[in-house]
């Protein structure tokens, strides 16, 4: 066949038309290498391999990063042949074993090991629990040029030596190992070794490292696979996931704001909406950038009214519960007779601005946060005169800027930056309780459905409280029903993890982001996800852009991948930025 070829190749170089040539228009072919259509391409034969295999052993060399071709050619053996082969070979071995017993020479471990491997395989095949079969396995390199093809083949060969696999040149038959690699079935190099059917079956390459996922229209780019040359793409609204829901944890610096800005570019893109609760004012100019809504909570422009009605049948009694919600968290726990103080008065609050159980009424103007505490004050009760000493920093104090009118920031650009930066710290809680029910109104309006995203930038500072962690789980359990997820970021790993209820908004996300974690999280890291030893090693020692991503039970390792465009929008190293901004002056 191998003649065939060559007088084939040589004749269809001869035309001078070309037009029934079997080949690229040049090929020339040398003692280690040969060259086709200004490729260079050098075969290695796998003539040695480790004598302890687990499944999935070979993957580093059938995915290897770069351009080669891997043939793995295999033939059964009659059963008859392999019977009377084996005999044979147990026949030599023994006798070899005897002549250096005999002449007292030291036994080899080589050939201990290759009398108890002869033994065991022979029991088996005789009672079928194996066949035997011919294997050989090829590897072509490819290049654009001479030295890079020396390069590839010596990082080839390296990595085979590390998995203690032995690959010699395809010497003086360049031609017929380039041949053995290419999808014809054809092995006119022939050099086998045999095996039985449990070895040769952790070689398929039924794993593989690049992500097996349903994608569908909203399918984005996470980056590039850590472990291949492939593209890691993820859709977290197809329907095959339990929740559109992410969470995205790494040490600080670790690039966990790069990744999340990166992906709410792309999510834009294919149409889904996005707000952000933006603790320090970091995506300000992303939302400049691609024509969003930036919203200043705590300003005369970003104020945010807690008495406004949702959409909904019981849109009165759920905003009495979220009230409830959001005065716990501003004065602390309540006790049970405040409680009940709190309740009336909201209902009696709602009931002086004409706005009953009576949804006809709900279009009217809601009360403010002043409105309720005058309602407290009127009534004569002691609880309430508590709940007016504790909530009177919040009307009439230095904190009244949050609640003091009607709101003024309007939702629903197709990306909402909700900034917290000029809010204080001890409101930092509060403030994003408010922006988290503001969205939820956006969000559950019957009217207007369509992908949703609401991202929440450092969620420790809701998470470490027991009410605000509370709200943001039941948010996040309730999502998915109106088209809608949640992406929690957050540096503090180990906080989050040493609460049940940070660790149930965590498993509460089918999305789960790993950036590099610190030596003190790893252990509460790799319980709380499930991770192997590998996995967990990946995590400790990732560069800055390098995930985990882990849904169910895929994993797969990725580096964040951004265009020039896109990395000057997402970037928050400081010299760039400055440069940036020197750009624009």
């Amino acid at each position: 066949m191998i003649a065939r070829l060559r007088t084939l190749l040589a004749r269809s170089f001869a035309s001078e038309q070309g037009s029934t040539a079997l080949a690229g228009p040049a090929i020339e072919i040398g003692p280690r290498q040969l060259t086709v259509d200004d490729t260079y391409s050098q075969t290695l034969i796998v003539t040695g391999y480790p004598r302890d295999v687990t499944p999935g052993w070979a993957m580093a060399l059938l995915a290897y990063p770069g351009r080669i071709d891997v043939a793995l050619h295999i033939e059964p053996v009659d059963s008859a042949l392999a019977s009377t082969q084996l005999r044979k070979r147990r026949a030599r071995l023994e006798s070899s074993w005897r002549l250096d017993a005999y002449q007292g020479r030291v036994e080899d471990p080589h050939r201990a090991a290759a009398v108890e491997d002869a033994a065991d395989l022979a029991q088996r095949v005789a009672t079928a629990q194996a066949r035997l079969f011919k294997l050989a396995v090829y590897v072509t390199v490819h290049a654009s040029t001479e030295a890079d093809l020396a390069a590839e083949v010596e990082h080839v060969r390296t990595l085979a030596s590390s998995m203690m696999i032995d690959t010699v040149p395809a010497t003086f038959r360049a031609l017929e190992g380039w041949i053995a690699t290419l999808p014809l079935g054809t092995d006119p190099v022939r050099v086998r070794r045999t095996m039985d059917t449990d070895a040769i079956a952790t070689m398929m390459p039924i794993a593989s490292p690049d992500l097996v996922a349903d994608l569908g229209a909203s399918a984005v780019v996470y980056g590039e696979n850590t472990h291949s040359a492939g593209l890691v793409m993820w859709d977290r609204f197809n329907g095959d996931l339990d929740n559109h829901n992410a969470v995205i944890l790494a040490r600080s610096g670790a690039g966990k704001s790069y990744l999340a800005k990166l992906e709410i570019l792309r999510l834009l893109l294919v149409g889904v909406e996005i707000a952000i609760i933006d603790p320090d004012d970091e995506y300000a100019r992303l939302a400049q950038a691609v024509g969003g809504t930036c919203i200043p909570l705590g300003t005369p422009h970003g104020r945010i009214n807690p008495f406004d009605l949702a959409h909904g049948d019981d849109a009165l009694t759920t905003r009495a519960l979220f009230l409830h919600t959001l005065v716990a968290t501003m004065v602390g726990e309540l006790s049970a007779e405040e409680t009940a103080a709190l309740d009336r008065a909201i209902i009696a609050t709602y009931a002086a601005a004409g706005i009953t159980t009576d949804d006809r009424t709900w279009h009217r103007d809601a009360p403010h946060m002043a409105n309720l505490l005058e309602t407290l004050t009127a009534a004569e009760d002691p609880a309430a005169t508590s709940l007016v000493t504790r909530l009177q920093p919040y009307v009439h104090g230095s904190h009244a800027r949050l609640f003091d009118g009607p709101t003024s920031a309007g939702m629903g650009s197709h990306l909402t930056v909700i900034s917290l930066r000029d809010v204080p710290d001890e409101l930092k809680t509060v403030g994003i309780l408010l922006a988290l029910d503001a969205l939820w109104r956006t969000v559950t309006n019957p009217h207007d459905r369509r992908p949703r995203m609401i991202a929440v930038d450092e969620a420790w500072a809701v998470l470490q409280s027991d009410v605000g962690a509370r709200y943001l789980y039941r948010l996040a359990k309730s999502l998915r029903k109106h088209w809608a997820g949640l992406t929690v970021i957050t540096q503090d790993v180990g906080d989050v993890l040493s609460t049940d209820l940070g660790r149930a908004v965590v498993s509460n996300a089918a999305t789960q982001i790993l950036l590099k974690q610190g030596p003190q999280n790893l252990d509460a890291a790799a319980e709380a996800f499930g991770l192997s030893e590998g996995e967990r090693q990946v995590v400790a020692t990732a560069q800055r852009g390098e995930a985990l991503l882990v849904s169910g039970h895929q994993r797969v390792g990725f580096r964040a991948l951004a265009s020039p465009e896109e990395h000057r929008l997402i970037t928050t190293n400081p010299a760039e930025l400055a440069e940036d901004s020197e750009v624009g002056e």
